[in-house]
């Protein structure tokens, strides 16, 4: 019993001798840019944007831009999206809109 006991223990504290403690702390915020385009590989590049024009809404205020309409790939095909103000994520961003590229498709994002 007592080599049994002997065994768990030197196996125990073998196993244990060179794990460290861990400790982490996470930040969030504008490092980088945290908000790279990601993309998909399309067949068949969007169709030609909509001929018809429609007037911006109201300028909501103070830190908002116009993010012109564009298409979206939506997993089976392509959705027209009108244009919107929107809210940069953080000072001095701007917005790069969504592009066909190469067979891929890439959606729009901030960036410095």
């Amino acid at each position: 019993m007592k080599l049994k006991l002997l065994l768990a223990f030197v196996l125990l504290a073998g196993s244990t001798m060179f794990a460290g403690g861990r400790f982490f702390i996470g930040f969030g915020g504008p490092v980088g840019y945290p908000y790279a385009p990601y993309s998909y590989a399309v067949a068949y590049p969007p169709p030609v944007a909509p001929a018809y024009y429609y007037a911006r809404p109201a300028y909501p205020g103070a830190g908002y831009v116009w993010i012109n309409g564009s298409y979206y790939w939506g997993g089976r095909g392509y959705a027209w999206r009108n244009g919107y103000w929107g809210r940069p994520p953080y000072g001095g961003a701007r917005w790069y809109g969504p592009r066909y590229y190469g067979g891929r498709y890439y959606h729009g994002y901030w960036r410095r």
